[in-house]
Order: C-alpha cells, then sequence, then structure tokens
C-alpha cells in the first residue's frame, strides 16, 4: 500500500528529531528527550508514569495528547497549566498559580520547544519561526498557546487551559461561589426576558463558564448561533447551537475569515440568539449593530475590570472599527441591557457586580446596581429594586 504525503513527513520528522536528541520517550511515543534521559523515561514507563506507544486506534482519538502533563488534565481541580521557557511547570487549581513538577523534566530548551510544535500540530496548528504564535482549540474545549524562539529568548512557552470540569449549571456555579444564592433565579430570568448581556472581567476569571450556564437555561427550540477566534463554546448543552469559528491566512496569506465576516454571517442564519465568545476588535461595531436591530438575548464577553471602565473599553473597541466616540455610546446604549463583572478572589471566581451602561448627554456610562464581595450577603444599589422588577416582569412572560 502507498504511503501518504503525511505518514511520509511524520516519520521524516521523527527520523531527524531522533537523530536531534538520541531518544524518543515512551509517553504517547512522540516526545523528544535528551539521550542522557533514557534510564529515568524507563524508570518513568515500569512504574506507570509513562505509557508504551500508543496504537493506531488511541493516536486517532480526539483526545489531546499531553505526555508530562497529562496528570494534570487528569485532575478535576486544575484549570490552567502553563510552561515557562525554562521549563518551569505552573497549575492553577483555582487559587493562584502553583510551581508543579513533572516525572519527565521540560528543562532542555530543545525538548520543550518540540513538546510545543507537536503538541500544535496535534490541533492541525502549524509553529515554527515564520510562525511563531499559536492558538488552538481540540475537541473537547482544551485550549493550546504557544509561543516558540524568538519571540521567547529560547525553548518556548505554552499555556492550556482545560474545558469545565463541572455541568455548565448555574446551581452548581452559585454552590462554588460564582454568584450568592438569591442571584440564580435573577440570571434565569434575564435569560428567559431575553436580555442582551454583556459579561465583563480579565483573563481566568470565569467568563466562558458562566456564558456557558446561562446558555444551558435556554429553551431547547431556540437556534443559538456562537461566533468565536477559538472554539470554546461548540460543547454547550444545548439541542440547537451552530459554532461558527475564525480562520487564519494560509501561507499564502489568502483565505482568512475574520470575526466581522462571522458577525455579519450570523444574521443571515436566522439565530435566536447570537453570541460572541469575546469581544476585542473591530467586530464590536457589527456585534453593535446587530444588537440594536432586533437581535434580543444574545451574549458577548469583553475584557474589562469593573462596571465603570466598561464604556472606556468599548469605546476603545470602537475607535479600532472606525467608530466615532459619541456613535460608540448610543449604539452601546441600546445594546446592552445587563453588564455581570466577574473578578477573581483568593477562593473563588465570582459575579462582583451586576450594572448597566447609560448614554448620558452623549456620554456612555457604566452604573453598578448590585455587587458582592464574595461573602455574606450582596449590596444592593439604588436601581436594584426597579431592575428586578423589570426582569421579574419580562421574565415571566418569556420575553415577549
Amino acid at each position: 500500500m502507498a504511503m501518504g504525503h503525511t505518514a511520509v513527513a511524520r516519520m521524516a520528522s521523527g527520523h531527524a528529531a531522533v537523530q536531534r536528541t538520541g531518544a524518543m520517550t515512551p509517553e504517547h511515543g512522540w516526545h523528544m528527550v535528551p539521550a542522557g534521559a533514557r534510564e529515568s523515561m524507563q524508570a518513568a514507563v515500569r512504574s506507570g508514569t509513562c505509557r508504551s506507544a500508543p496504537t493506531l486506534a488511541q493516536q486517532t482519538a480526539p483526545a489531546l495528547q499531553l505526555g508530562p502533563l497529562e496528570r494534570f488534565a487528569r485532575d478535576g481541580t486544575v484549570t490552567d497549566v502553563v510552561v515557562t521557557c525554562d521549563g518551569a511547570v505552573w497549575i492553577d487549581c483555582g487559587r493562584g498559580m502553583q510551581l508543579a513538577h513533572t516525572a519527565i523534566p521540560l528543562h532542555d530548551p530543545h525538548v520543550l520547544r518540540d513538546f510545543a510544535v507537536r503538541l500544535c500540530a496535534q490541533l492541525g496548528c502549524r509553529l515554527d519561526e515564520s510562525q511563531p504564535i499559536a492558538d488552538a482549540s481540540a475537541p473537547d474545549g482544551t485550549r493550546v498557546h504557544a509561543v516558540v524562539a524568538p519571540i521567547v529568548p529560547h525553548g518556548a512557552s505554552v499555556s492550556i487551559r482545560f474545558p469545565d470540569r463541572v455541568a455548565p449549571d448555574l446551581d452548581v456555579l452559585a454552590r462554588l461561589g460564582m454568584c450568592p444564592a438569591p442571584w440564580v433565579p435573577l440570571l434565569r430570568l434575564l435569560v428567559q426576558g431575553r436580555a442582551n448581556v454583556l459579561i465583563t472581567g480579565g483573563t481566568g476569571v470565569g467568563k466562558t463558564t458562566l456564558l456557558k450556564a446561562l446558555l444551558a437555561c435556554c429553551r431547547p427550540e431556540e437556534r443559538i448561533v456562537t461566533v468565536e477566534e477559538v472554539r470554546e463554546l461548540h460543547a454547550v448543552p444545548h439541542a440547537h447551537t451552530v459554532s461558527l469559528v475564525a480562520r487564519a491566512a494560509n501561507v499564502e496569506g489568502k483565505g482568512a475569515v475574520g470575526l466581522p465576516d462571522l458577525v455579519k454571517a450570523t444574521l443571515r442564519m436566522r439565530p435566536d440568539r447570537v453570541v460572541v465568545g469575546e469581544c476585542r476588535g473591530e467586530e464590536v461595531a457589527d456585534l453593535l449593530r446587530a444588537l440594536n436591530s432586533g437581535h434580543r438575548g444574545s451574549f458577548t464577553t469583553v475584557h474589562a475590570d469593573s462596571v465603570s471602565r466598561v464604556p472606556g473599553r468599548l469605546i476603545a473597541l470602537g475607535l479600532l472599527a472606525g467608530l466615532e466616540p459619541r456613535a460608540t455610546a448610543m449604539l452601546a446604549d441600546g445594546a446592552f441591557d445587563v453588564l455581570l463583572h466577574l473578578e477573581r478572589g483568593s477562593q473563588c471566581r465570582r459575579i462582583a457586580q451586576i450594572g448597566m451602561v447609560q448614554c448620558v448627554d452623549g456620554r456612555l456610562c457604566g452604573r453598578v446596581v448590585a455587587q458582592w464581595s464574595g461573602t455574606g450577603d450582596a449590596v444592593a444599589g439604588e436601581a436594584w429594586s426597579d431592575f428586578v422588577a423589570q426582569w421579574k416582569e419580562r421574565g415571566s412572560g418569556g420575553g415577549a
């Protein structure tokens, strides 16, 4: 039987790598190590830390093979794993980064670089001198970001974020400290009342986790169209979901499909809800126009550090799309009904503020209607009673 080009390329790549490093680790059959580490790897195999080379069925399985980092993927408490360019491994279990150790070290720059390249290759993503930054996701929602030298001093820097280990359910999230229990019915009313929701916060505060839980509250017959740069929302537990993901240009600089194109495409797909996984560029203009043209019950996330700072963030994004600040303010005023701002505490990730954006005398302002420190009762603002009454009325009518 003739051997395909892909198989030949893999064999050639593996042969060249063996010549360079002198040994192949049995861990999934592809991690490269210096020849001097052969004995430690054999001991790891005997102790059960490493497994022998996979069968063909295992090689074609959709699960991402993480080699020396795989035990962290099996640990349900780990949300993130990062490897610095000097080979140090850090993990986040929800309480901040902690230094971790692996059975097979990654301190050798060649080993670490090869690990990053092969990790991205599993996801069909190129990582080399001509394209030294890669961002991709696995079918199960695991997200991988990698950077190789010369962007980093040597070796590679790898960041891995695992998908939610718990069901995207508001009650479960409340028990884990995401919000006070009395807020759960309100969050469901926001979905039922078809509020346009903007979720804000920094990196790793749980924006996507909360978004999935809110989408799980949608009625089964509703058509949800998601737009993302890297696919993370395709596993939302909803029967009628269409997942669109951006595509980078090929080696000839052609074929790119950006988020603005995808947002425009959603409007021709008869969506009940439009969801933009993260808005961080010129796509904000198309999204704001869509939300002002009758598309209710939609969601998006934005990086911001408080409700009061959201207007400035939206205006900055609008400038990238060629919108004047006043135009962005007017569009945002009618686009978003509710802001849910998340923060990360020492023990958990939580909704710290519930707010709104309003245009006052042509100036966009963020208004906090309630806030929560993570313990005790939430603190209600002056507009809280009217806010709750409004969404009780709209939510009980199913968004009519």
